[in-house]
């Protein structure tokens, strides 16, 4: 029995002290590689096509973190799926942090619209940063009685289903926008798919249909004019940038719904290259050039810790979820 006992305790000293060498070394080995980091250019992958927000954002912080990291920063559009395609290059991309990939809302909202997603949202990516929000405007028809959201929930619980709004197509941010509304305030406005934006958008100036949930860019200009009026915005608090247009959750408590940007990283990168990747991607955004360009496409910044952003993607992936199972949500994975 002695024997024995003092056979199990020499090998439980060996199985504790491998574990420990084997710890210390995969510690030393991160250090190591965080060091030398980054050894070689940097791709950040955009899941979107060229010339749209999200590739100039990706060009636009690419040139400034380049000098800071000090590689090149290339920028590789692979667009398709809905950004499933640029996605799952990322997610299978090496964890050494030489790939990255800005991506948007989208990202929070797959998960529920497919099934058959080929990497996991949460685990398959590690949060770098946000980056910031295009909040999205909510819109009528001038015909329209209601002249703020308090109005036009009243009206719409006055006379349910007799509301629409158009939308460039099922699973669209300006879909999913209206689907919140009918949520959190308990109405049914009718949604109107189109096959663009610019027909949705034609229409409701026309009189066609009612509402409209486009880009606060995109729309200042028929606001000023008169052909639209604006009920509300999408974001948490009121916009710098239209000050005048109330912020919907002042109406409807819990109520948000911008169009988010944000770094990510294959899931198993190093912390500490994390966290030189905030460090840079914060200072990047803090930037007086980066600041007037970004807020004259209407991006309103918001840099973020990793942990920070990480808790965020989580929140609005259950948000959304609720919202699709509620609304019957389906859409087909483009290929």
């Amino acid at each position: 029995m002695t024997r024995l006992k003092n056979t199990l305790g020499t090998a439980i000293a060996i199985t504790v002290g491998t574990m420990l060498a084997v710890t210390t070394m995969a510690t030393m080995s991160t250090v190591a590689t965080a060091q030398t980091y980054p050894s070689k250019p940097i791709r950040i992958v955009t899941p979107y096509g060229q010339g749209g927000n999200a590739d100039i954002l990706t060009r636009v912080i690419g040139e400034f973190i380049a000098k800071g990291l000090g590689q090149p920063v290339l920028v590789d559009n692979r667009p398709g799926g809905s950004s499933t395609i640029g996605s799952n290059i990322v997610a299978k991309a090496p964890a050494d942090g030489h790939t990255l990939m800005l991506i948007s809302s989208s990202h929070s909202v797959n998960p529920s619209l497919f099934s058959d997603l080929p990497y996991d949202t949460l685990r398959d990516f590690a949060a770098v940063s946000m980056v910031g929000a295009t909040p999205i405007l909510l819109v009528a028809n001038p015909r329209v009685s209601a002249n703020s959201i308090k109005e036009l929930v009243a009206l719409a619980k006055a006379k349910p289903g007799s509301l629409n709004f158009s939308t460039s197509g099922n699973g669209s941010p300006a879909h999913l926008a209206g689907e919140l509304l009918n949520l959190l305030a308990g109405i049914k406005l009718t949604h109107v798919p189109y096959k663009t934006t610019a027909q949705a958008f034609n229409d409701v100036i026309g009189g066609t249909v009612e509402l409209a949930f486009p880009s606060t860019s995109s729309v200042l200009p028929q606001i000023k004019s008169g052909k639209l009026k604006a009920l509300g915005i999408t974001s948490p608090k009121r916009s710098p940038l239209t000050p005048d247009i109330p912020a919907m959750a002042e109406s409807v408590p819990g109520y948000q719904a911008t169009i988010w940007t944000g770094v990510l990283a294959p899931g198993a990168t190093p912390k500490p290259i994390i966290t030189r990747l905030n460090t840079e991607i914060v200072k990047a955004l803090n930037t007086p050039e980066i600041r007037t360009k970004l807020v004259s496409m209407g991006v309103e910044i918001e840099p973020s810790t990793p942990e920070e952003f990480a808790a965020f993607i989580e929140a609005e992936i259950k948000k959304w979820a609720r919202v699709i199972k509620e609304s019957g949500i389906k859409v087909e994975m483009e290929r």
